[in-house]
């Protein structure tokens, strides 16, 4: 009886935090958005849908769709990088692997407004990087990098990357040996088992690592403030404009549910994908 009603006031004490924290302010929100703008009480109770009428005015509708270019190019990036990584890590041996995906979880141990201002001092015109490739004879004079789109992709890509290493290194731990001896047996090359195995068998870490650096990366805009400056607004720049400096909520309100609204679409996406895949593994 102890032990019931222990479990029913943890769970209690969750639903309660998720209903104050999570539920009434989403539904304070998604409120705020059908509403008016006032410059005396930020907000006037006047129903209205021009907020996200708004949203596809060509000045928004740019950001919007250069918000989407970074995160996807960002993304491709730590894909690209985050692959190779995982799948050494799977191929060391099993005492080596803790130390190595501990070496990955350790950036999650700083803030990571604190990373984006060491990047920044790192990337500057006088810092570490442009130093050395200058002391080494690379160069003749200092890479202008800050405040630039590659700035902003470096910076989402050293945030995010430890997101897509874990997924993936989770999918190809669990490659069985089998199919890649068979394959071997029969004749195919390291890259055709890449292709026909590996690269099916392992595209659920993939898609999942995919969608857990996309999805942030749209709104991140500390680190476009930070790296890029005014030039390379992601979505989430201008949520923040638009709550913080102009202070009209409402709008902020419609482009932040509208980008859940995103975010939750692809978040489907990946389960009718992933639910698909694993009907396809079932036996006949």
């Amino acid at each position: 009886m102890k032990k019931l009603n222990l479990q029913n006031a943890i769970i209690g004490v969750i639903v309660g935090w998720l209903l104050v924290f999570v539920f009434i302010p989403n539904v304070m929100i998604i409120f705020t958005s059908f509403l008016t703008r006032d410059d005396a009480n930020l907000i006037e109770m006047t129903f209205t849908l021009s907020n996200y009428a708004r949203l596809f005015d060509p000045l928004y509708a740019t950001v919007v769709w250069h918000s989407f270019y970074m995160a996807v190019i960002a993304t491709l990036l730590c894909l690209l990088i985050g692959y190779p990584f995982a799948y050494v890590i799977t191929r060391m041996p099993r005492k080596w692997r803790p130390l190595m995906l501990f070496m990955v979880i350790v950036p999650f141990w700083t803030n990571s407004l604190i990373r984006t201002y060491g990047l920044k001092i790192f990337l500057g015109t006088r810092g570490l990087l442009n130093d050395s490739l200058l002391s080494l004879g690379l160069i003749e004079s200092p890479l202008r990098i800050m405040y630039t789109e590659y700035a902003v992709m470096m910076g989402l890509v050293y945030i995010l990357l430890p997101f897509m290493i874990l997924p993936l290194y989770s999918s190809i731990e669990k490659l069985d040996n089998a199919y890649l001896e068979a394959a071997k047996d029969l004749g195919a090359n390291k890259f055709q088992t890449f292709i026909k195995i590996i690269l099916p068998m392992t595209m659920p870490g993939i898609i999942a690592g995919c969608l857990l650096v996309l999805l942030p990366a749209l709104g991140m805009f500390y680190v476009s403030d930070l790296l890029g400056g005014a030039k390379n607004l992601l979505i989430g720049n201008v949520i923040k404009i638009q709550i913080l400096n102009i202070r009209d909520w409402p709008f902020g309100s419609a482009a932040s549910i509208s980008l859940t609204i995103l975010m939750g679409l692809m978040l489907f996406a990946y389960w009718r994908v992933g639910k698909l895949m694993n009907k396809k593994a079932e036996p006949e």
